[in-house]
């Protein structure tokens, strides 16, 4: 046997010495990042956090319903954790598509895909990798917003046991466990839970309560649920599943913090110990894009500024950089497609505008200018009033336009004039033009008619607005009750600095 000279021995303890604490800071800070479907429309990002000591694992899932945004902003938050103990498998946009939009679905309720299901679409791509990551937590949390707020007993229309907001879900008081054992009590695991939520509730109407939807006994009036994540989870997976539930109704900030509280909940019982995320609910704003043009070297754009390209040109938007780095999209309106475009190679062929995204939030432009004859329309003598003085006033040529199209046909109108359609026309707002502002950080709204109909926040560009068809167009919201004189009007900090007049022929 060879024996080692003590100076030997030395360096070689040393280096395993080395080695190990090498080897324990990269298993502290280990974080991976896994991208599936990646430049599809439903691109999926899955972060995995793992502690220095070995433990359990939480799944967290945010925005499997995109007009939840509380769920997805408290998700992201736990992105960047270190953590001490235990992992988190973290999924905070699961239907980037419908966030985009702000829309609970695109094709199907994702969150009722869970059981069998036979129809094929992006929503059944993503619900195939979200059951195989549940199966490998010890626990999942699934982050919603709910309507009303719930009650074990009726209290008034809006609080009452068929309500959801401001409870933890689960689908059994207890959950037997895959193997031999006792069965986990999910009452008890939400009601500790539930006990440091409420300390941060100073109205206890707003208090959180635990809600045993029953969903596999027969008499449940919850069926549906037996479609959902966190059913798969308990039935399938045999692992303890929650539904977070803030109320609608409540401030964003809030529900955020009650999400956070909500989560920080079951990491403590689960020993995973993390460092406390801050919640960063700052507003959106964009820096600049990385664009290629016909496959050239990238240039870097600022914001609001221009890029002169040629009719014809294919345009790539490398990149997006804003004070978030998840959660971004693009939008090159008119000719894009219809969730995102970052990363598409997209001819252009009329000047347009691309608008960064930060979820559904707008947060900065970047013009496309080329050559682009449009037909103008002849401004109008409007009547415009000052106090109770009526004075006949024509727009400034520094005001802003719309950019619309009537039936395919490209049309600038200039403010505050005048637009005759004839019933039947397909109107689409592409955009405002000569803003002195981003335009993104405007209102454009056609009074009587709503382009989303899940989230009405007012902005009606890029909707077609069939002038024909029943129920598009809401007459009592018309200048004359009758459904035949419309406006447009424009905002920008709920402040008036536009209008566009539309007329309609019967």
């Amino acid at each position: 046997m060879r024996i080692l000279s003590k100076k030997r021995l030395v360096f070689l303890l040393f280096g395993v010495l080395i080695c190990q604490v090498f080897c324990t800071f990269a298993h502290a800070g280990r974080r991976t990042h896994t991208v599936y479907f990646e430049g599809q429309e439903n691109e999926l990002h899955v972060y995995r956090i793992t502690g220095s000591k070995p433990g359990k694992t939480l799944l967290i899932v945010g925005g499997i319903q995109g007009d939840e945004p509380s769920g997805f902003l408290a998700a992201d938050s736990y992105v960047d954790f270190s953590l001490t103990s235990g992992n988190l498998i973290v999924v905070p946009r699961a239907n980037f598509p419908s966030i985009l939009k702000r829309e609970r679905q695109i094709n199907q309720d994702m969150n009722r895909k869970f059981s069998d299901d036979h129809v094929h679409n992006y929503e059944t791509r993503v619900v195939h990798v979200l059951k195989k990551l549940i199966c490998e937590s010890d626990c999942f949390l699934n982050l919603h917003e709910g309507s009303g707020i719930y009650s074990p007993t009726w209290e008034s229309q809006i609080k009452n046991p068929q309500r959801y907001g401001q409870s933890i879900i689960a689908d059994n008081n207890f959950l037997d466990p895959a193997k031999e054992g006792t069965p986990v009590d999910l009452s008890a695991m939400a009601e500790k839970v539930i006990e440091k939520i409420n300390r941060n509730i100073d109205d206890p109407f707003y208090h959180f309560h635990f809600n045993n939807h029953r969903t596999g006994h027969a008499d449940t009036p919850h069926k549906e649920q037996r479609r959902s994540a966190t059913f798969y989870a308990a039935d399938i997976c045999r692992i303890p599943a929650f539904g977070i539930e803030s109320a609608k109704s409540l401030p964003l900030e809030q529900k955020v913090r009650q999400m956070v509280d909500a989560v920080n909940g079951f990491m403590t019982l689960l020993d995973i110990v993390p460092q406390t995320p801050g919640i960063v609910l700052e507003k959106p704003r964009m820096q600049y894009m990385i664009i290629s043009v016909n496959d050239s070297i990238p240039v870097v754009v600022g914001k609001m500024q221009r890029l002169k390209i040629q009719k014809g040109d294919t345009i790539q938007v490398l990149d997006v950089v804003t004070n978030y780095e998840r959660g971004l999209s693009v939008n090159i309106l008119g000719v894009g497609s219809q969730f995102n475009d970052l990363k598409k190679k997209v001819r252009i062929h009329a000047s347009t505008r691309i608008e960064a995204k930060k979820d559904f939030y707008a947060c900065g432009s970047v013009f496309l200018d080329i050559d682009d004859p449009v037909t103008a329309v002849p401004v109008e003598m409007v009547v415009k009033k000052t106090g109770t003085a009526e004075t006949k006033t024509r727009p400034s040529k520094k005001d802003i336009q719309y950019k619309l199209t009537i039936n395919s046909r490209r049309v600038v109108a200039d403010n505050y004039s005048r637009i005759t359609l004839t019933k039947g026309d397909i109107l689409v707002i592409e955009d405002i033009v000569n803003t002195p502002q981003d335009p993104s950080g405007y209102v454009v709204n056609f009074k009587g008619f709503v382009g989303n109909n899940s989230f009405n926040s007012g902005e009606d560009r890029g909707y077609p607005i069939d002038t024909g068809k029943k129920g598009v167009l809401m007459p009592r919201y018309s200048r004359d009750k009758k459904g035949r004189h419309y406006h447009v009007l424009t905002t920008l900090g709920d402040k008036e600095v536009g209008k566009l007049y539309i007329d309609i022929q019967l």
